[in-house]
């Protein structure tokens, strides 16, 4: 919290129905993790990271990515 009273930042519930309210589409926990990786937003090192380097994810969509990071502009994440 700051001294406000208000949250710093949202959770990938509030960041998920934010995006899925204005701009109707599905994002997943892990497009919000990408692009927040991607924003230099990183809160801890994940318990399930892929065994090898060169495993890969799935891509995220450029709608999807502009969506989140809209939604992290909004919270004041970015």
């Amino acid at each position: 919290m700051d001294t406000d009273g208000f949250k710093d930042g949202a959770t990938y519930d509030e960041i998920r129905d934010w995006v899925q309210e204005k701009y109707g589409i599905h994002v997943t926990n892990l497009n919000i993790a990408q692009i927040k990786r991607k924003n230099g937003i990183i809160e801890r090192e994940n318990y399930n990271k892929p065994k090898s380097e060169d495993s890969r994810q799935p891509e995220i969509t450029p709608e999807n990515e502009k969506a989140i990071t809209e939604a992290l502009k909004y919270f004041n994440m970015i």
